[in-house]
């Protein structure tokens, strides 16, 4: 368990009965929520995207509220093992669960007798997008665009693109190029990113496809090149087009990929607005947005209202991606 350490909040009774905005000090004196030490569940291990956005928003929250912020990292079973744990916790706002995508949609698909139901058994409170996936080229392909990739593809007798994982985006995203070009890429599934781009650096595969910040070193000494981006341009890489830009129009590359923050359901609705707005403020704070650079994220947390608009409207398109891989569920 590591803790956020607590720092008392300072404001006056007066200032927030006449201020009753969200995101200052005067939550804590305006609602009776949070009245004690609030818990977060991060669903991935200690030092990833996850486990910093969970860090980062528990600060601002821990600030805001006066009332302790600790974070505890139950990784494993593709976040399974902190859902089980967080849908277990008293519906009362105290115990908040970080997650991404995957958890609350896709291993629907990828999981036998997966033991939470993420639509029963929690509510999203808000999305926070994880940020587009650069898609790299090899130096050895001499690609600068996905029309000269996609040319190389077409000629070369074999080609292989690295994922993070089989059931990935990566994975999708490479089966659905085999479809809209015609092309017979090979996915490389590894066990995280780390080996997949120093085989890329090394030349052992001819692309990757992944996150920004795992794939820079990568960019940076040109052993690989950025040819395109999922969902939309980033500001880190504003010279690539995405996915969509260059033609390839269908909806998965569209999709927007995410680490969300998630409530027991029967949670109250206030609690869930509160909880959200304090997110979405957060979200502009200079400690969030230098992390959010860091990673390659431009879009902050997103409110209650937009995060189950965007749910209601990506999560067929997710699960009907995976399950068009045929992977057996494990």
């Amino acid at each position: 368990m590591s803790a956020i350490s607590r720092r008392h909040f300072i404001g006056s009774a007066a200032a927030a009965s006449a201020i009753p905005l969200i995101g200052s000090s005067a939550l804590a004196q305006t609602t009776d929520w949070p009245t004690r030490q609030i818990k977060i569940i991060a669903g991935y291990p200690a030092g990833g995207q996850t486990d910093l956005f969970a860090r980062t928003y528990g600060e601002y929250i821990r600030s805001e509220t006066g009332q302790n912020v600790v974070v505890e990292n139950k990784a494993g079973a593709s976040g399974s093992v902190a859902a089980v744990e967080a849908k277990r916790a008293a519906p009362d706002g105290h115990t908040l669960m970080f997650t991404i995508t995957t958890t609350m949609i896709m291993n629907r698909v990828l999981m036998k007798d997966i033991p939470y139901d993420a639509e029963r058994d929690f509510v999203l409170v808000s999305i926070m997008p994880a940020g587009s996936l650069p898609f790299v080229a090899g130096e050895k392909t001499g690609a600068k665009t996905l029309a000269e990739f996609v040319a190389y593809a077409k000629k070369a007798e074999r080609v292989n693109v690295g994922t993070y994982g089989a059931g990935s985006y990566a994975h999708m995203a490479i089966v659905e190029m085999n479809k809209l070009y015609g092309l017979k890429i090979e996915p490389v599934h590894y066990r995280g990113e780390a080996p997949m781009w120093t085989d890329l650096a090394g030349g052992f595969i001819d692309g990757a496809h992944g996150s920004y910040g795992a794939a820079l070193p990568v960019l940076q000494s040109n052993r690989g090149h950025a040819v395109a981006v999922s969902r939309k341009r980033m500001s880190v890489l504003p010279d690539v087009p995405s996915f969509t830009e260059q033609g390839a129009t269908a909806r998965l590359f569209q999709l927007t990929g995410f680490q969300c923050c998630a409530v027991p359901a029967g949670t109250s609705p206030e609690i869930i607005q509160k909880l959200s707005k304090l997110l979405v403020a957060g979200g502009k704070t200079e400690k969030v947005q230098q992390l959010m650079k860091s990673f390659g994220v431009d879009d902050t947390a997103m409110t209650f209202e937009a995060t189950q608009k965007l749910y209601k409207e990506e999560s067929p398109v997710w699960l009907e991606a995976v399950s068009s891989l045929g992977l057996a569920p494990s």
